[in-house]
């Protein structure tokens, strides 16, 4: 077994159990979704500082005004891009961050594309995932808003920063089909599933989240 994945005290596999039971606790029912937030070790994402924490229901710093997002939001924005559909097929993930929600999804399709927009945070999470062996996954350092066009078109588009609305590239780059989840609004915001029909695109509101700002351009 990969020792990164491994943890004593509050890293343990007990402490990640009693996370997901209380995901279950929490509404999210979708069993392949628990699996994979139970098959990452969220500790190995964290700063050192805060490994104790790692696996409780919150959301956590990671330096640069950016954090790593509470696993109840993780579990619920996957399930509901999963509810219903065989596979989340080709995946994009806006702002990678440090690597976690990317290492989730990985467990649940075989193709992850991840954008990230800091430099820093982004040789972070290529340095976590390596050390999960987490290397299939595909990342680059580019502008969110813009998307991935050269990867496009993808069956399914999480976002992990809150829009004020929808980035126009971010539609075009959704197939046929496909469903996209990110947080819109400012200080007030919610998330929307957006699903991509023969008709066009058809909007969900769901729960009300607190993300950082989805900004433009590269640092």
């Amino acid at each position: 077994m990969n020792l990164a994945r491994q943890g004593i005290g509050m890293t343990s596999q007990r402490t990640r159990v009693r996370m997901i039971e209380r995901l279950r606790q929490k509404g999210i029912v979708d069993e392949g979704v628990l699996a994979a937030l139970a098959a990452v070790p969220r500790h190995v994402f964290v700063e050192e500082a805060l490994s104790s924490r790692a696996y409780e229901d919150t959301a956590l710093p990671l330096g640069f005004a950016q954090t790593i997002s509470q696993p109840y939001v993780v579990a619920r924005m996957i399930e509901a891009l999963r509810a219903g559909r065989d596979s989340l097929g080709k995946t994009l993930e806006i702002g990678a961050g440090c690597g976690y929600q990317a290492a989730v999804l990985a467990q649940l399709t075989k193709e992850v594309y991840a954008v990230e927009r800091i430099a820093p945070l982004l040789a972070k999470a290529k340095q976590n995932l390596r050390k999960i062996g987490q290397v299939e996954v595909r990342l680059k350092h580019a502008d969110g808003q813009a998307g991935l066009p050269e990867a496009a078109p993808f069956e399914t588009i999480i976002v992990a920063a809150a829009a004020a609305t929808v980035p126009p590239a971010l539609l075009r780059q959704l197939a046929l089909g496909g469903r996209m989840i990110l947080p819109i609004g400012g200080a007030t915001q919610y998330l929307c599933l957006i699903e991509h029909r023969a008709e066009g695109f058809v909007e969900t509101r769901l729960d009300a989240v607190r993300f950082v700002p989805l900004l433009p351009g590269v640092e």
